[in-house]
C-alpha cells in the first residue's frame, strides 16, 4: 500500500494562541503505540491542558489526551500517558537552555501525519497576561472592521 502523502491535522490547540505569545515553532515525532496511532488516524486527540517538559535530557508531553481505540483489546493504551518527544540533541539542549534561561514553555500547538508519520508541532512560547489579551482582542477587532469598511467602498455601499 502507498504511503500517504501530505499533511492531515488531527488536532489543534487554538487556545495556546490565545493564551501565549509563540516565538518559535518546532516539529517533533512522538513515541507511540499501536493503538495510540489508530485512534488518532480515526481524528481523535486533545490538548487541551497538554505541555511539554524536559526530563533526564529528553523532552516528553504531557497531558494530551488521546482516547482508547474502540476496536481495541487488552493492548489500549492509557489516554492521559505521558510521550517521548523525538526531537534532534541539539534542539532538544536549544530548547532546554530557552526554557531554563528565560521563563518560556514549550506548548504543543498541532497533532497532524506528515506523509504518514504522526509529528506534534511544538511552540516556544511566553504567557500573556490579560491586558495583553485584550490588546489582541481590540486590534483583531479593528482589523476586521477596516476590512468590512474597504469592502463596502469597493462595492459602492455609503458608511
Amino acid at each position: 500500500m502507498p504511503r500517504e502523502k501530505g499533511r492531515k491535522v488531527v488536532a489543534s490547540n487554538k487556545k495556546a494562541r490565545h493564551d501565549y505569545a509563540i516565538l518559535d515553532t518546532y516539529e517533533a515525532g512522538m513515541a507511540l503505540t499501536g493503538t495510540e496511532v489508530k485512534s488518532l488516524r480515526a481524528g481523535r486527540a486533545s490538548l487541551v491542558d497538554a505541555f511539554a517538559q524536559e526530563r533526564d535530557g529528553e523532552l516528553y508531553l504531557h497531558g494530551m489526551h488521546i482516547p482508547e481505540y474502540t476496536q481495541g483489546t487488552w493492548t489500549n493504551h492509557e489516554p492521559r500517558r505521558t510521550r517521548k518527544l523525538l526531537l534532534k540533541r541539539l534542539e532538544i539542549d536549544r530548547l532546554v537552555g530557552k526554557t531554563r534561561e528565560s521563563g518560556l514553555t514549550l506548548v504543543p500547538l498541532q497533532v497532524y501525519f506528515h506523509d504518514g508519520w504522526a509529528k506534534v508541532e511544538i511552540g516556544l512560547a511566553r504567557g500573556k497576561k490579560a491586558y495583553d489579551k485584550r490588546q489582541d482582542l481590540a486590534k483583531r477587532d479593528a482589523e476586521r472592521e477596516m476590512t468590512r469598511a474597504v469592502g463596502r467602498r469597493g462595492k459602492g455601499m455609503a458608511e
